[in-house]
């Protein structure tokens, strides 16, 4: 690549892509890198010109399909951070990564996002899988069905690697943990919160009393929010460094998490922090019972059971260093913070992604 580095980042407000984007920032080649961030509002375009002008923000959304081509078209490295099964978001931006290899004669670089939602069952709450899945294992991530939630995405991602009009490396992110923080999020442009056990803490509030789905047996592996984001910047690396250490395509699922939990052990802490908060009736959870799991989440999707190592990540140089039974006690943390924002809102899977899960497995 040449000595300006030109990257294009969506999902920069949100949880995980937020702070890959304040890690560009600081990352020791910044000063060749030009950054664009896709933003969805004025507002947040402002924050960005303000605080941030390192960055230049382009107004618009996944469903702003000529702004995504345009913009990969012109990038020598993107990092797609935003919804993960917007298949006609990522074939524009893949176009454009086309028209950019076939200008230029480079093979730009897609660092893409998608998650071990994959690898998903449907045990409910009621049994821990046992399907363990490896990133370092490229024929068993190849037996997925293009049915499952985000594998038509990713298949798509894998196929211009396989054509040769970009290298693709897929990060798969787990249940990610802890609040978000750094420049972004103090500026207002960053989410502080993750998904599910946020899911979980607000379900608690609005019913006052923290639940679980089934007997909460299934198993999740979880990261923390640092060392997820850290991922993407070690895979950016590795694509930088001009040689093929990193496995891409068929070979570039990167799997994120350091470690796992059963479900009960999430909720049961949720629970127990409610009730010492005055805000549940008893300190362990009650059963979600079907009408509230379909309330709450839109379906049994969090009962389901996804194990995965991330043997590949590690190998590359990849080092989590929060450790995983911090997982438990980010509750209380997160609870606060939720309290304090006054935002308990519900948010429940849309019901097409929660079709495609139970039509998928």
């Amino acid at each position: 690549m040449s000595s300006a580095i030109n990257i294009f980042l969506t999902g920069g407000t949100g949880y995980i892509g937020g702070g890959v984007l304040a890690r560009l920032l600081v990352h020791p080649k910044a000063a060749q890198f030009n950054i664009k961030a896709l933003v969805r509002t004025k507002d947040k375009a402002a924050i960005v010109t303000a605080k941030f002008p390192a960055i230049t923000p382009i107004i618009g959304s996944n469903q702003d399909l000529d702004v995504l081509e345009s913009a990969a078209a012109e990038a020598d490295v993107v990092f797609a951070v935003a919804d993960c099964d917007d298949l006609p978001a990522a074939e524009a931006i893949l176009r454009g990564l086309k028209k950019r290899h076939e200008s230029t004669g480079k093979t730009p670089v897609l660092i893409h996002t998608s998650g071990t939602g994959l690898l998903a069952d449907h045990a409910a709450g009621l049994y821990a899988g046992e399907d363990i899945y490896d990133d370092a294992d490229a024929a068993q991530i190849a037996t997925l069905s293009i049915t499952r939630i985000h594998r038509d995405v990713d298949l798509a991602v894998e196929a211009a690697d396989t054509e040769g009009y970009a290298k693709t490396y897929i990060v798969l992110p787990s249940a990610v943990y802890g609040l978000a923080t750094g420049p972004l999020v103090d500026a207002g442009f960053q989410n502080r919160f993750s998904m599910q056990i946020p899911m979980l803490i607000k379900a608690g509030l609005d019913r006052g009393q923290g639940g679980v789905v089934g007997k909460g047996a299934n198993i999740w592996p979880y990261v923390h929010i640092d060392d997820c984001q850290d991922l993407y910047i070690v895979l950016l690396d590795a694509a930088l460094s001009g040689s093929d250490k990193a496995g891409h395509g068929h070979q570039g699922y990167y799997f994120a998490e350091n470690g796992e939990h059963n479900l009960y052990d999430v909720s049961a802490e949720i629970a127990r922090v409610l009730f010492e908060l005055g805000k549940g009736q008893r300190p362990s959870p009650t059963v979600f019972s079907d009408d509230e799991v379909k309330k709450y989440f839109g379906g049994p999707y969090i009962g389901s059971n996804s194990r995965a190592r991330a043997n590949r990540s590690r190998a590359l140089g990849w080092s989590p260093g929060k450790a995983n039974v911090e997982v438990l006690a980010s509750s209380r943390p997160e609870i606060d913070a939720i309290l304090e924002s006054g935002n308990t809102t519900i948010y429940a899977i849309p019901k097409w992604l929660m079709a495609k899960y139970e039509a998928g497995h």
